[in-house]
Parts: C-alpha cells; structure tokens; sequence
C-alpha cells in the first residue's frame, strides 16, 4: 500500500453564494476525484462537529450494552430486507460487526434505543443534516457533470429510501482475515463519518489507499447508480474496512439511495448525445438491489459469481 490519499475538499464556498471562484474550484476537484477515485473527504461542510461528537460517544456507549438490552431495540421481523433497528452480522460472516439501522425521521419502520438518553433525538439530526450534505453533494455532482439544473435532484426527489447505519465493528484475532469485504456501494451517494480507529480503505489502479480519519471530515463516495448514469465518466470505487487487532471501529454510514422503481440507465448526454455507445443496459434499481441481498443472504459458493453492477455490463 503506497502513500497516495483521497482527494479532501472544502465545501464552505457552496454553502456561501458569493464565492464563485471557491465553487469552481471546488467543482474541478470534485469531478476530478469522482473521475479518478470515485472517493473524496469533505471538511466545512455544515455538519456541526459538536453533534458528531456527541452522536459517536452514545453510539459507543449503546453497543456497550448487553445484547439482551441492545436487542430491545430489534425489529420483530428477521424476514424483511434491511430490518429497522439493531441488528448484529451472523457469526459465520466474514464482516464481523453490529450496528443500528434508521430511516428518515418520521418513518413507520424505525426502532430507536430507549437509552442511551437523548439517542433517539441526535440520531434523528444527526439523519437530517446528513441528508442536507447528501442533497447538496448530488447538486454540486449534477453540475460537475454538466447536466440541466437540478437534474439529479428530480430524477431522484424521494428521500424515504434514504438510511443510516451506526456501525460498531469487532477487533480482529490473530487468527483470522481481518478484512471486511470488498464491495462497491450500490446506491447513489454514500456518507461516512468515522472515528479516529481508521481502516477504511479504497483501492485504485490495483493499490489500496487508506482513507486517513481527520476529525471534521465526512467521506463521500460514488455509488453504482450514479456511474451507470453517468456510462462509467464518475467511478463507483471498490472498498474495505480492514479491523484494528486492538480496537473497536466505529462509524456511521449514510446512504443516498434511489426509489426502488426507478429505470436506471446510461443517460443521453453521456451516450448518443455524444456518439459513445452505452456500456450497461438498463434495470430496474429494485432488482439489481435484490440481487445484490441475494449475495449476502445466499452467498455464491465462488466469488466470481458474486452479482456486482458488471452484471448488467455491455460487452464492449
């Protein structure tokens, strides 16, 4: 692994309407660690660091719990596709972690932990003010690539499938693998705030970059949708979480999804419009989002047959 690091950009030039010059800097360095790493960090980003803070020390001290008081806070139902709540990995999964998975404030299918006091409440703004960085991401993208204004912003304009997940993984034995499965994301957008423990890393040209925890930043990075939409010009990176020995890891992931009933496929502007040809077919987001469940429900017994957005793939 070599020394290289993600791309970090300063988001305060968007959050200020009389700075163009910031915005078209920032603008040329988002396209280009979207083109080139499909992974960037973000700092000044409106997230207030006092609330990360405070929503990292109740994450820690709820999964400190006894699992009998964590899975108080379990949905009653295993069967559905991501259950609401706590919820810890099977043992025989390679990924070894537990976390705690919510939908937009509001929503029928949350289950919030009585306790830690106060979770439920930061938890819910912690939700809201990423889903503000989520929004203004998939704008600032929208620009970066050159579509009509606010393009992304209706094609998806459904924000009850976003989630998020506080993440606790498990310190690794000497006597296992310690990496967490590689994977690209199949959503849009995903955010990431994590602690000081690293290990997160990204792998580029057949290298893996360890993306470096700063206090303040988010991490961002490109999900497969939006590289279909775009016909491969922005990159969905392949990544990890490789666990501390020592330490537990912890995190949270939010996810800016899609509606599942969305048709995605390469967009005009980046096929005909141009003379290239497209280099997937279409799909509905729903299915390729059952196969990709299907992977971790009923695991391929070869690694090759692992579904992953090349399933849809035009043979060039």
């Amino acid at each position: 692994m070599g020394d290289a690091c993600i791309p970090t950009i300063d988001l305060s030039s968007f959050l200020l309407r009389e700075d163009e010059e910031g915005k078209r800097k920032g603008m040329e360095e988002i396209t280009e660690a979207c083109s080139e790493y499909g992974f960037f960090q973000v700092v000044n980003h409106g997230v207030s660091l006092d609330l990360i803070k405070v929503a990292m020390e109740l994450s820690k001290s709820f999964f400190d719990y006894s699992d009998e008081e964590k899975t108080k806070s379990s949905s009653p139902s295993a069967d559905v596709p991501l259950p609401a709540g706590y919820n810890k990995q099977p043992l025989h999964s390679p990924d070894k972690n537990e976390y705690l998975l919510v939908f937009p404030p509001g929503s029928t299918f949350n289950i919030f932990p009585q306790n830690p006091p106060q979770f439920r409440e930061v938890l819910e703004e912690v939700f809201v003010q990423m889903s503000k960085i989520g929004m203004l991401l998939e704008s600032i993208i929208n620009d970066c690539l050159g579509l009509p204004a606010n393009f992304l912003k209706e094609f998806n304009d459904d924000r009850s499938w976003d989630f998020m997940v506080a993440l606790r993984y498990f310190p690794a034995s000497n006597k296992e693998n310690n990496g967490i499965t590689e994977h690209e994301d199949g959503n849009s957008l995903t955010l990431v705030i994590q602690d000081g423990v690293g290990g997160l890393q990204v792998r580029k040209n057949g290298e893996w970059i360890s993306v470096v925890p700063a206090e303040g930043t988010i991490v961002v990075n490109v999900g497969d949708v939006l590289q279909v939409l775009s016909n491969k010009k922005f990159k969905s990176a392949t990544h990890r979480v490789v666990r501390s020995e020592e330490r537990n890891r912890y995190s949270y992931v939010f996810f800016h999804n899609l509606e599942g009933d969305k048709w995605v496929e390469p967009l005009p502007q980046f096929t005909k419009d141009i003379g290239e040809p497209p280099k997937y077919r279409g799909f509905l987001y729903k299915d390729y989002q059952e196969l990709r469940m299907r992977n971790k429900t009923h695991p391929p017994s070869r690694p090759e047959d692992v579904i992953h957005i090349s399933h849809y793939a035009i043979d060039s």
